[in-house]
């Protein structure tokens, strides 16, 4: 067995050196060892190729058998982010790099410096790329299972690590290609370290902000989102370490910085539209010089209408008989009275209660708010059963059309500019 090996050292060293006198011969003067450098890397490359094509049809043809996703998700995430190609890249230039030697014995030995760290060289680059590959697969192995807090924490991650994985294999390319010793590059960086925590300022806040977001589950991507120092309202698109993408609803895209998710207020509006309602916030303002007293002329013209018949008679009775006890009866004043604002503000709760387009499980309420000198306001407090935008609005046109003209029935009149008191 050793006399096989030795028999095919000589017969490599023997070729080599053969190949060096013919290239010497071929070459300008001078020029020699960088054309027998030429030659030994294009077979190198040659090898290496052969041996990659074939690592990767064994490795891909025995993950063809994992295909399903149901029954191997983490097989599958590493098949689509090809990690596989990566690995048999780097047993491929192992192997170059450990028979190469072997290969070329002998003549000119000091290409054989080069061609290692060349093909140490390879080897990093293969790493990184590995890696980077890895955390695809994270991610692809998250979103198959609909984990998407989880791909935000993995993104803000991934990203950061590529980020400090470029400046390590560059510190380690550098001291493969030129031959030194890391740590005398990375003692030259202790000097520099302030300027480095201020140049990576919105890298490290959008590390942290992707960490908290997607542990406190508060936000994902293709949340319906508003937010307001911005005036953007949308879907989130995509949310990255440093910039945050918002497609609004006018097609246009919106970025953001990513640490604003932290410091800014948001409002995620995802739960309504989950639930398929929308709040209706709205109020009509009200001339208060319009405001009156019912009288039985009015009550009994009002009682006509429906929704609020059964609700008049019941109050009508409960202030005849708590006038009966009162002296000076006749002064509109003394004792309890309907307004035309007051029984306007029964009929508008009893509209939304029996509107069909209205979520009955949610509040409904009529409420006054605060007198302004533009008049009272009136507000609508209530859910539409449809978060849809263009239906949303149709809804909450169909009711304050309905209750602006409804008004002019109890004597009412809206607060607008150049309305006569």
């Amino acid at each position: 067995m050793k006399d096989e090996i030795k028999d095919t050292k000589s017969f490599f060293q023997e070729l080599s050196e053969q190949l060096y006198i013919y290239i010497t011969k071929i070459s300008p003067t001078g020029f020699d060892w960088i054309l027998h450098i030429a030659v030994k890397m294009a077979l190198l490359v040659g090898i290496f190729m052969v041996l990659d094509l074939l690592f990767k049809i064994i490795i891909n043809y025995v993950f063809r058998f994992f295909h399903n996703e149901e029954k191997f998700p983490v097989i599958k995430s590493i098949y689509q982010s090809r990690i596989t190609n990566s690995v048999a890249h780097f047993v491929a230039l192992a192997i170059v790099g450990s028979v190469h030697e072997s290969i070329f014995v002998g003549a000119l030995k000091q290409t054989t410096i080069f061609i290692h760290r060349s093909v140490n060289l390879g080897l990093v680059l293969i790493l990184a790329g590995m890696l980077y590959r890895s955390l695809t697969g994270f991610r692809y192995f998250f979103t198959i299972k609909q984990d998407y807090y989880k791909v935000m924490a993995i993104n803000a991650i991934s990203e950061t690590v590529k980020i400090l994985g470029i400046f390590v294999f560059s510190i380690v390319s550098i001291c493969v290609v030129f031959g030194i010793k890391g740590t005398t590059i990375v003692g030259s960086l202790g000097a520099i370290t302030a300027v480095l925590v201020l140049v990576f300022r919105d890298t490290i806040l959008g590390f942290i902000t992707g960490i908290h977001v997607a542990t406190s589950r508060s936000l994902k991507v293709g949340d319906w989102i508003g937010i307001p120092k911005y005036s953007i309202e949308g879907n989130i698109l995509e949310i990255n370490l440093l910039t945050t993408k918002i497609t609004n609803f006018d097609k246009t895209i919106s970025s953001i910085p990513t640490y604003d998710l932290l410091t800014t207020e948001i409002k995620n509006l995802q739960v309504m539209s989950e639930s398929n309602t929308r709040r209706i916030k709205k109020s009509i303002v009200f001339n208060i010089n319009s405001f009156k007293f019912l009288n039985n002329e009015d009550i009994e013209r009002l009682k006509d209408i429906n929704l609020i018949s059964d609700y008049l008679n019941e109050k009508t009775s409960e202030i005849n008989i708590e006038k009966a006890s009162i002296d000076h009866k006749d002064k509109v004043i003394n004792g309890r009275q309907l307004t035309n604002i007051g029984v306007f503000r029964y009929y508008a709760q009893k509209y939304l209660e029996n509107d069909p387009e209205i979520d009955k499980e949610s509040p409904i309420m009529v409420r006054q708010l605060e007198i302004t000198t533009q008049g009272l306001p009136m507000e609508v407090y209530c859910f539409a059963n449809d978060s849809k935008w263009v239906k949303f609005e149709q809804i909450q046109a169909d009711i304050f059309d309905h209750l602006l003209v409804a008004s002019k029935e109890f004597d009412l009149q809206i607060m607008q500019i150049g309305l006569p008191k």
